[in-house]
């Protein structure tokens, strides 16, 4: 029988600095994300101007580095297996 009284979690806490914090899941982890051309630049300098408004997905490494750009989501989660990342969604 369950006790009320009993936590069903582990409260345990650990310090953890800033730096260490965002380096969790670099080079395992990874997310795709769906780029307007005009969020390019900051990402991928000197890339050069895109005509239209092409749909471009990004792979992107746990902390926002990119790793590549692909001209369709299956292309940049294909290249994440291939690179053996575990892909994680984000909401």
């Amino acid at each position: 029988m369950h006790d009320p009284n009993t936590p069903d979690r582990d409260d345990t806490t650990f310090d953890i600095s800033k730096d260490a914090l965002s380096d969790l899941g670099n080079g395992t982890l990874a997310y795709v994300r769906k780029m307007q051309p005009a969020e390019l630049e900051s990402l991928f300098p000197g890339m050069p101007p895109l005509e239209g408004n092409p749909s471009l997905w990004a792979l992107l490494n746990a902390d926002g580095t990119p790793i590549l750009l692909a001209d369709n989501r299956e292309a940049a989660i294909a290249n994440a297996f291939e690179q053996e990342l575990e892909m994680v969604s984000l909401h």
